[in-house]
């Protein structure tokens, strides 16, 4: 079977879904991979890395002769269309926001499986790409505000003086959240962190950190994840959160969740009351930003509420993509396990009695798998349908059971699974 990786084209994207080594395994499977000229170039991986690992070098893909497209980014809704019908994607899909991709792949008799949808579980954390994507996003946030901030991050003792270590303060204690703790407690710095669910005070403090407890109770939701917050208990979290972020030198934001607006946690206002030249990074920033006023790929300056200076508010964007040589390394390793578990004598046959096969599959069939994708797709649908004459009232479905107007939790889900088809005390958020 021949399977296909190209060159990924979305502006920003650095990260290749196959790397040589991962190449060297679905080799081993007896698969036939073919790989894009220049695919890897800007992770590091040169042509001649894959040739020596047994891939096949090709000046273009022909899509429609893959068995298998393996690729980083969603896919742009005409590609579908062009690999063979019964054809197997698989990778990031974002399925929530790219309903048109996922209406694609279903007409076009695609047998789509999302990374996003692999499952929670023991035997699949080697193919959980939200996972490992968020380590390097992790990492990736505290250099960039260490690149900032206009003063060291450690304690130094000089015979000039002595210089205190910088504050930084992680609001999302999930894998994100957790490897900024790590990184900056590793760089000098005194950490202090906040998440609702129950169990992250342990985890924070296992990572080096001061936990800070709030005055509200934990809002677990079941599998590592954290409820929504209503709207006057986040408000609560917002001012009780306000003199620690007032006292930070470095704030860094990791809640995000998928298919819906990042939640916010810190307000102008919070912002303003920062010391001058104090740096805010919002890993959540392309989903609408956990800091109000950030900017995806921007950095954008607030004046401080003595108007003494500015605190700077960095609106991070393809994080992991600014690190491509080990985000690639995990992300391929991610993708090279999926498929083999799906590979069987040179041949990859999807068991859709594996809960792992079953739950990360998005299309098959013509059909929509994922119920909840497939209910985004039913609602956009009938939103699209034109009103008949004498309605007198027309009524938007909604996924959620509860208060809408309820806002997201400071937790960390990871980074961009899909959201639950069951009430807003189950959704998932980005930071996992």
């Amino acid at each position: 079977m021949r399977v296909g990786i190209a060159r990924e084209r979305r502006e920003g994207e650095r990260r290749v879904a196959v790397t040589p080594e991962t190449a060297r395994q679905l080799t081993g499977l007896g698969l036939e991979v073919l790989v894009e000229h220049g695919a890897g170039e800007a992770s590091g991986h040169s042509d001649v890395a894959y040739e020596q690992a047994g891939a096949t070098v090709v000046d273009s893909l022909a899509l429609g002769d893959l068995d298998v497209f393996l690729h980083v980014g969603p896919l742009d809704p005409a590609t579908p269309a062009r690999l063979r019908r019964g054809a197997i994607t698989i990778g990031l899909a974002s399925p929530s926001s790219e309903l048109p991709t996922v209406r694609a792949l279903a007409d076009a008799g695609i047998t789509a499986f999302a990374l996003e949808l692999v499952p929670r579980i023991s035997r699949a954390q080697s193919m959980d790409a939200l996972t490992s994507q968020a380590l390097v996003a992790g990492y990736r946030c505290v250099l960039e505000a260490a690149m900032r901030l206009p003063r060291f991050l450690p304690l130094y003792m000089t015979a000039a003086g002595t210089i205190p270590p910088a504050r930084v303060l992680v609001l999302g204690a999930g894998v994100a959240g957790l490897q900024a703790i790590g990184t900056a407690k590793r760089l000098g710095a005194r950490v202090s962190a906040n998440d609702v669910r129950a169990a992250s005070a342990d985890e924070v403090a296992s990572m080096g950190g001061t936990f800070i407890h709030l005055d509200l109770d934990a809002a677990d939701a079941g599998g590592g994840y954290a409820r929504e917050l209503g709207a006057d208990r986040a408000a609560r979290q917002r001012q009780l959160l306000a003199p620690h972020v007032a006292d930070a030198d470095v704030l860094i934001t990791t809640a995000a969740i998928p298919g819906r607006p990042a939640p916010l946690l810190v307000t102008s206002d919070m912002v303003a009351a920062m010391r001058p030249g104090s740096v805010v990074v919002d890993l959540a920033a392309e989903s609408g930003g956990n800091v109000e006023g950030s900017v995806a790929g921007s950095d954008v300056a607030v004046p401080t509420a003595d108007g003494s200076g500015t605190v700077t508010i960095v609106g991070m964007k393809d994080a992991a993509s600014t690190m491509p040589a080990d985000a690639s390394r995990l992300y391929a390793k991610n993708v090279a396990n999926l498929l083999e578990l799906m590979s069987r004598d040179g041949s990859v046959e999807p068991d859709f009695g594996d809960v792992v096969v079953m739950d990360s599959c998005l299309t098959h069939g013509g059909e929509v798998r994922h119920p909840a994708t497939a209910e985004a797709l039913a609602f956009s649908s009938e939103l699209a349908e034109p009103v008949e004459a004498g309605d007198t009232e027309t009524s938007s479905p909604s996924t959620s059971s509860g208060d809408e107007s309820s806002s997201p939790s400071t937790s960390s889900g990871d980074e961009s699974s899909s959201p639950s088809t069951s009430s807003g005390d189950d959704s998932k958020e980005g930071d996992a």
